[in-house]
């Protein structure tokens, strides 16, 4: 056979099985899920198999036969595990068995398999540091000190990663093939009904209309498409694509373009319902319900893009960014048609009906599917399109799911493993134990500390293996400090997200500068100005429990007032807001942002009066300036 007619059997082989794995979710969600050990075991073999399909190693290369070989041992290895746990189920789980040598080689097997089709769907970095939990099991017993401990031979671990349902068949891998995975399959029918366009002609209207128009599109359109999509990468590159030739042509620096992009598209990673496919996780390692976690999330990511939103349009103020023109505009009509909106307005209702009736997470999500399902069908054939489209649509939309399940589905099998290492090993105990003894108790030294280390740890990954990896070692220290785990989760989150923008390892950044056609660098300084705010704003959780929902209606209050005190100041402030002065005037901006930091009403009331007087201040300025420009001869 061809290369072409090779190319073409993988093709139709994905769909194939893409659209099994979104069916599989759908049904599951539905009816409720099989055995734990069941359900999980069929959901790894699944998405193995269809990673191998997309990411065929040497594909194109001469070296492509051995990949082929060593792409059917992969599937091979996986279903075989996958068969052995099925038909072993109630044996492992009610028996504990001892490892035995065929148990031995196929759990290593299975464990090597996952890694290399992480390394495929993401990079090197997340297999390098689960082989190195694995590895710290083994020879542990080598190391002095608190952070050596009496190692475990291979017999023991498989018991661990193999035959229990604490490794690759464990809790982060049953959120993944239920909960994630049916938020997953929900965004990809949500956009294949249209709401993605009508996604982007919001963000269009809304924005695009005001100074530095095209920057507010990307801002808001990349949030709108990121809270659905889970990925930062993904986000950039989707909307990217068109926003960043956008505000090109309107003559924004191309750095600056690829900033506001990436930034933007970060934050859709924390922003509900999906954040970054991290908020199932965290409902099961915190052990509180999802929705606390989504409506705890809602807030701090309205502050993110006040802040995103804020700085951009001051910058545009400043520099003169001219709106996008009005031909260039989609027309409210057509945005607003009811044929464009009610899969939104179905996908809503069908979650609220799930939500009110107390169902679970997964059938919530599945209401909300059969909702738009059911409306997308009639809208399209009062439209006059056939049968056949519409079931052209929903097939499309079932393959997008499964295929957008894959990735963040492998790397969790892998982040399990991890976990049960550190747990197993005494790891995070070993950790925080270190950290509080640098820290010497001093809890603001502790947040950073825990802040810096997320970043760096965080650095190469998607958000939810960066939440994993991060939280499963660092957490226990700040929850130590008295902290409530809730706070101290999304916290973690919040900068294991941030860590795709920050150098020197920052996908997100690296693929918006690809975009731009500019310096990687030049984004990288023009994203962290523009999301300084994203910082700071963790921080903000330990000052005002509020901002997360906790502590009644005054105390949520309070944090928003302080939260939104403390974005528009910096926001002003690294924008380049005018102050007459220059420069050292500019710096005045830090007080309210100080105040809005510091706890108490007092300081909060006193931040506030300070920044509505310098907004009016700055105002004066700029009308001033723009009296003179318009004055001065051209």
């Amino acid at each position: 056979m061809t290369e072409s007619g090779t190319t073409t059997l993988r093709e139709k082989a994905i769909a194939l099985l893409a659209v099994s794995i979104g069916a599989f979710v759908f049904y599951t969600s539905f009816t409720g899920a099989f055995e734990s050990l069941i359900q999980r075991s069929v959901f790894v073999a699944m998405i193995a198999t269809l990673a191998v399909l997309m990411y065929p190693l040497f594909g194109g290369s001469k070296l492509r036969p051995l990949g082929i070989l060593i792409d059917v041992v992969i599937v091979g290895i996986c279903v075989a595990s996958s068969a052995y746990v099925i038909s072993n189920f109630e044996r492992i789980m009610n028996d504990l068995p001892w490892a035995q040598p065929v148990d031995i080689a196929l759990g290593f097997a299975t464990l090597v398999a996952v890694l290399e089709l992480a390394r495929r769907t993401s990079n090197w970095v997340f297999p390098v540091i689960v082989t190195l939990s694995v590895a710290y099991a083994f020879f542990g017993y080598l190391i002095p000190g608190q952070f050596g401990h009496r190692g475990f031979d291979a017999g023991y671990l498989t018991e661990i990663i193999f035959l229990s349902d604490r490794g690759l068949w464990g809790m982060l891998v049953n959120v993944a093939s239920t909960t994630l995975a049916a938020f997953v399959l929900f965004g990809a029918i949500l956009l294949h009904t249209g709401a993605g366009q009508t996604f982007f002609d919001l963000a269009a209207r809304l924005g695009g209309a005001r100074p530095g128009g095209a920057a507010k599109i990307a801002t808001l359109a990349s949030g709108f498409f990121g809270a659905i999509n889970g990925s930062t990468v993904a986000n950039v590159a989707t909307t990217g694509n068109f926003t960043i030739p956008l505000m090109k042509r309107l003559n924004y620096p191309p750095a600056y373009a690829g900033g506001v992009e990436a930034i933007a598209s970060t934050g859709g990673q924390l922003a509900p319902p999906i954040m970054g496919t991290a908020a199932f996780v965290m409902a099961e390692v915190v052990g509180v319900n999802y929705w606390s976690i989504a409506l705890a999330g809602i807030l701090p990511a309205v502050l993110f893009y006040l802040g995103v939103y804020s700085t951009v349009h001051v910058i545009a103020k400043r520099q003169h960014f001219k709106p996008v023109a009005a031909e260039e505009l989609p027309d409210w009509r057509e945005a607003l048609t009811l044929a464009r909106v009610s899969p939104i307005i179905a996908a809503v209702a069908g979650l609220g009906f799930g939500i009110l009736n107390g169902n679970s997470v997964e059938l919530t999500a599945c209401y909300g599917m059969i909702a738009m399902i059911v409306t997308v069908t009639v809208a399209r054939l009062m439209t006059g399109q056939s049968l056949s489209e519409v079931i052209r649509i929903i097939v499309s939309a079932l393959q997008e799911g499964g295929r957008g399940v894959v990735i963040v589905g492998v790397l969790l099998v892998g982040a399990q493993v991890f976990v049960a290492m550190i747990n197993l090993t005494g790891l995070g105990i070993a950790v925080t134990g270190a950290v509080l003894e640098v820290g010497q108790g001093n809890f603001w030294l502790i947040a950073i500390l825990m802040a810096v280390v997320c970043l760096v740890a965080g650095m190469g990954l998607p958000t939810s293996a960066a939440y994993v990896l991060v939280a499963a070692v660092f957490a226990p220290a700040m929850i130590q400090q008295g902290i409530e785990p809730l706070i101290v989760h999304m916290f973690v989150l919040y900068y294991a997200a941030l860590s795709v923008i920050t150098p020197p390892v920052c996908l997100g950044v690296f693929v918006a500068a690809t975009i731009a056609r500019t310096s990687w660098f030049q984004v990288a300084i023009q994203t962290l100005r523009l999301g300084a705010t994203a910082y700071v704003l963790p921080m903000l959780f330990l000052i005002y429990p509020g901002m997360l929902g906790d502590g009644g209606p005054v105390a949520i209050g309070h944090a928003v007032l302080s939260g939104a005190v403390f974005t528009l100041s910096v926001a002003h402030l690294l924008g380049g807001a005018p102050m007459r002065g220059g420069l050292a005037v500019s710096a005045i901006w830090l007080l309210p942002a100080v105040l809005a930091l510091m706890e108490g009403w007092t300081p909060t009331v006193f931040a506030a009066v300070i920044l509505l007087g310098l907004l009016f201040v700055s105002r004066t300025e700029l009308r001033r300036q723009e009296a003179l420009s318009a004055a001065s001869p051209s």
